[in-house]
């Protein structure tokens, strides 16, 4: 698997061929293939080059997939006892970038492609009708005139008071 460290916007990310990457907002139209030009770092199996503060005569070539948006983050300012109340938030462009090749250019070498385990086929699932067993049958209703110990219940008021 060959992957490289290339920096874009000041930040740097982490290239591996067939995957993608999402970087800022760059001003580059949907579809369009262009070259990053700072490669940091590249590794190919054993093979490792670093970068001082670049590598020479390495390219990693890119598709913009598409231009999305990030998380919205939510920011509040608070202040007890003072009526201070401010609500803001943010919500970041990103440019989402496939990557194509990672290499020398005119090298001419099949890219691999991530393995994906294949999902088994559905098979319809039928649900059986419960049995008549199965069933709650309705709880019985209580007798008023019975209390919760199974005594009858006397209505009258005890009033022999001597």
């Amino acid at each position: 698997m060959r992957y490289a460290i290339v920096e874009s916007g000041g930040k740097q990310y982490r290239a591996v061929e067939g995957r993608a990457i999402e970087v800022d907002r760059l001003p580059v139209e949907t579809g369009e293939q262009f070259n990053i030009e700072r490669v940091l770092f590249m590794a190919d199996g054993d093979d490792v080059m670093v970068g001082t503060p670049t590598v020479d005569g390495i390219e990693v070539k890119v598709t913009v997939v598409d231009h999305i948006r990030g998380p919205k983050i939510d920011r509040f300012k608070y202040r007890p006892k003072k009526r201070i109340r401010v609500r803001g938030g943010h919500r970041q462009q990103y440019t989402l970038l496939m990557v194509d090749f990672i290499g020398m250019p005119g090298e001419v070498r099949k890219v691999e492609k991530p393995v994906v385990a294949e999902e088994p086929a559905e098979t319809e699932v039928v649900e059986a009708e419960p049995k008549a067993e199965e069933k709650k049958q309705a709880k019985a209703k209580k007798e008023s005139t019975s209390s919760p110990k199974g005594k009858p219940k006397s209505s009258a008021k005890k009033t022999d008071k001597k």
